[in-house]
């Protein structure tokens, strides 16, 4: 394997966590993850890659986009002795910067003068938009009191996270409600892991930077076509299933949590 001269970190991770299909039942899924009780017990997605003398080793670690808390404990500390002492840090992509947020956020929206309500069939569309305000509905219930206490509203919370949905294409808009979970709600406010790392890197003044561009990661999501995200997806979502009620289709796995059984 070849690497570049001072390149002694890369941080790699998946665009999009993982998620269960909504409606997917998990009452057997433990609401809190028990952390290994020894560093012995731990492992990790931690690759070395050894080079001749004089030049140092670098380090290639996967990560998943979850908050930090959920995962931190499961890391051993020979990962984290490696990231504090790389003076390079390299990661998918620059979360900090605000031209990569804005590129991201650009990259999901339809080609003008397009709309989900014109490109959806009419049932899911109103299935759709009767979820999406439930979820505006429950979120100041979902929200804990230490987010209220940072100044994070609900209201502002949901257009954040959901603002500008009808012009969103099909893809992103399941990723989108598939994340609009009371759990991950409550949890907005803490960096997943990715930017955590990236702030810890910039507060060590380490070089940072990325080893992906925007276009790279959206490209293929945007390349599928409609009946694959409606097929595929939307249908294991249960908003095309799902009998015509008031109660969200995503509603029984409200609570589900990431426990991984290696960091």
């Amino acid at each position: 394997m070849v690497c570049a001269p001072g390149l002694r970190w890369v941080l790699l991770s998946a665009l999009l966590h993982s998620a269960a299909p909504w409606g997917a039942r998990q009452a057997d899924r433990p609401k809190q993850c028990v952390a290994p009780k020894s560093q012995s017990d731990m492992n990790s997605f931690l690759w070395t890659v050894r080079r001749s003398p004089p030049h140092p080793p670098s380090y290639l670690f996967g990560t998943i986009h979850v908050p930090y808390t959920r995962v931190w404990d499961f890391i051993p500390n020979n990962l984290k002795q490696a990231f504090y002492n790389s003076p390079n840090v390299f990661f998918e992509l620059d979360l900090t910067d605000p031209q990569t947020i804005s590129k991201l956020t650009s990259c999901q929206l339809l080609p003008h003068g397009q709309n989900l309500q014109t490109l959806l069939p009419r049932d899911l569309y109103r299935r759709l938009k009767r979820h999406l305000d439930y979820v505006k509905h429950m979120m100041p219930y979902w929200m804990t009191s230490d987010q209220r206490g940072r100044g994070l509203y609900a209201d502002y919370l949901f257009n954040a996270i959901a603002g500008n949905w009808e012009r969103k294409r099909p893809v992103w808009v399941m990723l989108m409600v598939n994340s609009l979970t009371e759990l991950d709600i409550r949890s907005r406010g803490t960096p997943v892991l990715d930017l955590f790392l990236a702030q810890e890197a910039e507060k060590m003044r380490k070089t940072t930077g990325a080893v992906e561009r925007v276009e790279e990661q959206c490209h293929p999501l945007n390349g599928l076509n409609f009946s694959q995200v409606s097929g595929a997806n939307l249908r294991g979502s249960g908003l095309i299933a799902s009998p015509l009620s008031s109660t969200p289709p995503n509603d029984t796995v409200k609570n589900r949590t990431a426990c991984p059984a290696h960091a």
